[in-house]
């Protein structure tokens, strides 16, 4: 159990707030590229509590400024793309892609009172389908060289997915390697060699056994979890028969982020980004270490079970997350389906839009999630005291020396195990022949 205080000052995000202004030391991600993909490249954004328009100008730059027309508030998303900038049809102010105003014509001709309204803007950059954005002070940090950056884009895509719930609760679901057991349990398995873009759904490291019945037949993982530059690792240990151990290791990438495999061709890099503090996108991007990614099949895959244009779940609370009670008795441990994003999407919406951790009780495998407050807590100190450079990836550390972060899946011998993690993730990349994915 937490103070009802300190639930609010690790959850809440918006200006001014202590975990905000930790994420705002951070690129976020702000879009898809995607979203830009039709003849008027203006989208909407809501990022971290404020209100944004993200437009592409007629350079083919892209610029995030707020949504309000300094003017009178009206909404730029229905701003006029003309003249290299968004233009306001309320009264024409025109405004370029760092929120300058460069015009206003219903004033008089000799006005320079447009030199002197500026909009709220920040830094945008596209990184293999997403759009970062910076909404913090200063100048924003170099991107780390992880593998979802470094690969390039034939092996990379990416997709999002609106939750109704708070950022925490839908990150900490991503840092809980027991909850596999049970929330995405299958009571009979599926054929691995239809696994293609479905997690938990490939053969277990190098063997036959589907991992959904490892997971099924060994419930009770040993955790640990290690402090790194980027965040933190997760090992999550599932002891076999004859001496054996099955190895699973993801990552927390702070402030938001984590890093998991998927298959053993590919790994998830997954942002979990606050909208608001009651709802939150999650942006994935899959890369590829074998070919490059069949990502009309993927993105096919997902909006099965997402609608356009706000990437909304088909399955949410108001139609019971599609639970069948046959299907919970006979085929899956929570009767919603198949994708496991909807089970999760369940997990983190069910407590309501903040969890009220004043009734939490956290068990011994809550170990990464009891660490991963700490560092949060330390940051939002460290920030507070002005020691802004004692914050993960801003500490001395250059970012993009950065590089991975292992996420990996194996058996090896039961003494031997971060051995047959670590050859294992080598030979995964040293057989990478489309891009430069070693690590050493």
């Amino acid at each position: 159990m937490i103070s009802q205080k300190l639930n609010d000052t690790l959850t809440l995000t918006g200006p001014g707030t202590d975990a905000g202004e930790v994420m705002r030391r951070y690129w976020q991600p702000a879009a898809l590229v995607d979203e830009l993909a039709g003849r008027r490249p203006v989208v909407p954004v809501k990022l971290l509590g404020e209100d944004l328009v993200l437009f592409r100008d007629s350079d083919n730059k892209l610029g995030l400024i707020g949504r309000a027309c300094p003017h009178r508030g009206a909404d730029l998303c229905f701003g006029r793309l003309e003249d290299n900038g968004l233009r306001c049809p309320f009264h024409g102010w025109h405004f370029n892609r760092n929120g300058q105003c460069v015009e206003q014509p219903g004033e008089p001709e000799q006005s320079r009172m447009h030199e002197k309204i500026k909009n709220v803007s920040y830094p945008v950059v596209e990184k293999n389908g997403v759009i970062f954005a910076y909404l913090g002070p200063d100048e924003p940090p170099e991107f780390p060289n992880f593998d979802c950056f470094r690969a390039p884009a034939t092996h990379v895509f990416a997709f999002k997915g609106l939750w109704s719930c708070n950022w925490l609760q839908a990150m900490e679901v991503g840092i809980d390697p027991a909850h596999a057991s049970f929330l995405h349990r299958f009571l009979e398995d599926e054929d691995p060699d239809d696994s293609y873009g479905k997690q938990f759904r490939d053969k277990a490291a190098d063997t036959n056994i589907p991992m959904t019945k490892l997971l099924r037949d060994y419930p009770r993982p040993e955790i640990t979890v290690e402090e790194t530059e980027y965040g933190m690792r997760l090992i999550a240990l599932r002891h076999l028969e004859n001496g054996k151990t099955h190895v699973r290791v993801t990552n927390q990438i702070f402030p938001e982020a984590i890093s998991i495999p998927m298959s053993r061709e590919m790994i998830i890099t997954q942002w979990h980004v606050p909208v608001d503090d009651h709802s939150c996108y999650w942006y994935s991007m899959f890369t590829s270490f074998d070919k490059p990614v069949d990502k009309k099949r993927m993105r096919e895959q997902r909006l099965k079970e997402h609608r356009l244009p706000d990437y909304a779940p088909i399955k949410n609370k108001s139609n019971n997350y599609g639970f069948d009670a046959e299907e919970q008795n006979s085929a899956t441990y929570t009767g919603m389906g198949l994708d496991i994003n909807v089970h999760d999407q369940w997990a983190v919406e069910s407590p309501g839009p903040i969890f009220d951790r004043t009734k939490e009780h956290l068990g011994t495998t809550d170990v990464a999630i009891i660490q991963y407050r700490k560092m949060l807590r330390a940051a939002i100190a460290n920030i507070k005291d002005g020691k802004t450079t004692a914050l993960p990836m801003l500490n001395g550390v250059d970012p993009a020396k950065i590089v991975g972060p292992i996420s990996n899946d194996t058996i090896g011998d039961r003494e031997h195990w971060r051995e047959a993690f670590s050859i294992s993730d080598a030979e995964r990349r040293r057989a990478c022949s489309d891009w430069d994915a070693n690590i050493s």
